[in-house]
């Protein structure tokens, strides 16, 4: 009984002695590996590959027919895209409408009738708009002037478009944004006199368009790649020759940035100019430009740009066998199909802006 006593008693030492069985822990979210459904779902999603792919150059393309209608069935092998005149091999292929980054300028030194008829029409800007998209507005003239944030709430910019007033001018004589004192974001108001002794009399009723979008431009850069990035502009193009930046470097931060311009030209514009400043961004970025005459127009136009902008094709693929000599690369995109219209952009620059 002795040597089963001690026996005992040194088998209940060692069982207190011995560690407790530990619990297996879950790591933090952030260390698990991902679930192999949401990983394969987020591998097919063309707007994740873009995120992560960052060697991929990203190319937007509107296709539309001899009467101006979209073309949404054009297959990944009748595409041919070009860099610098060699051909380069689809990587991504999406027809997938992507969420829609935009923002919205609106001219605010229009003559008095055609300000009266953006401001009736534009509540419907809101109704092209999902809860995906995230828009913001200002309005410019000489200086621009935000009125809204980057919103996904269509409610919240609908009030605010159906509020808005815009002060037309009269030919002639200064707009109510050049006699009012303007204000540089939220800096204090500069001195009125000042922008007026600045301005040749025969630019009393421009504006600085360069400014405005290369503001819109500094705004959208930083969105996420996964959605598609535009400015969305209603103006005369009447544009001063006191910007100032140029045409030049304001086309080189949009295409740097991946951003597209969609203009609708009121008044004058495409009369006195075709060529105008609104037409040349919008050409050179992948974009579009409207024409409306009239109210109607008016709405027509703005349903055709957030329809086209959020509807392209989208391309991407890895540069290979190109100059490296320039950071501009030209970019081409043909299709194998006749009497059909691409609109994509121009090129893009290889060392994005600091």
């Amino acid at each position: 009984m002795t040597i089963l006593r001690r026996l005992a008693a040194t088998a209940l030492a060692f069982f207190l002695a011995a560690p407790a069985p530990v619990t297996p822990q879950q790591p933090p979210p952030s260390q698990r590996p991902p679930d192999p459904a949401q990983q394969r779902a987020q591998d097919d999603d063309p707007r994740f590959r873009i995120r992560r792919s960052v060697e991929l150059v990203v190319v937007p393309v509107t296709v539309k027919d001899s009467r101006g209608r979209l073309v949404y069935d054009i297959r990944q092998d009748e595409f041919r895209i070009f860099e610098d005149g060699v051909e380069q091999e689809i990587a991504l292929y999406s027809v997938d409408p992507f969420p829609l980054s935009a923002h919205v300028l609106i001219d605010s030194g229009l003559p008095q009738s055609t300000s009266e008829m953006v401001a009736q029409a534009s509540p419907a800007i809101a109704g092209g708009f999902s809860q995906f998209d995230e828009v913001s507005v200002s309005l410019f003239e000489l200086f621009t002037r935000p009125l809204l944030e980057f919103t996904a709430d269509n409610d919240k910019l609908f009030d605010m478009l159906k509020r808005l007033e815009l002060g037309g001018y009269t030919p002639g004589q200064g707009s109510t944004a050049m006699t009012n004192p303007p204000r540089v974001n939220t800096g204090p108001p500069l001195d009125p006199r000042a922008s007026t002794r600045q301005m040749p009399t025969s630019e009393r009723n421009a504006k600085n368009l360069d400014d405005a979008i290369h503001e819109a431009a500094q705004s959208l850069r930083d969105r996420g790649r996964e959605r598609r990035k535009i400015i969305f502009i209603i103006s005369d193009g009447r544009n001063s020759r006191s910007n100032t930046f140029s045409f030049d470097d304001t086309l080189k931060l949009l295409l740097s940035s991946d951003i597209s311009v969609y203009a609708i030209g009121v008044g004058d514009a495409g009369i006195l100019n075709p060529n105008n400043t609104l037409a040349r961004y919008a050409r050179q970025t992948g974009g579009d430009i409207f024409y409306a005459r009239g109210r109607g127009d008016l709405e027509s136009a703005f349903s055709r740009v957030t329809e086209q902008s959020r509807n392209q094709y989208t391309l991407a693929y890895t540069p290979r066998d190109t100059s490296r000599t320039s950071d501009y690369r030209s970019i081409e995109v043909r299709v194998r199909r006749p009497s059909l219209t691409l609109l994509t952009r121009d090129g893009y620059f290889a060392i994005p802006l600091p």
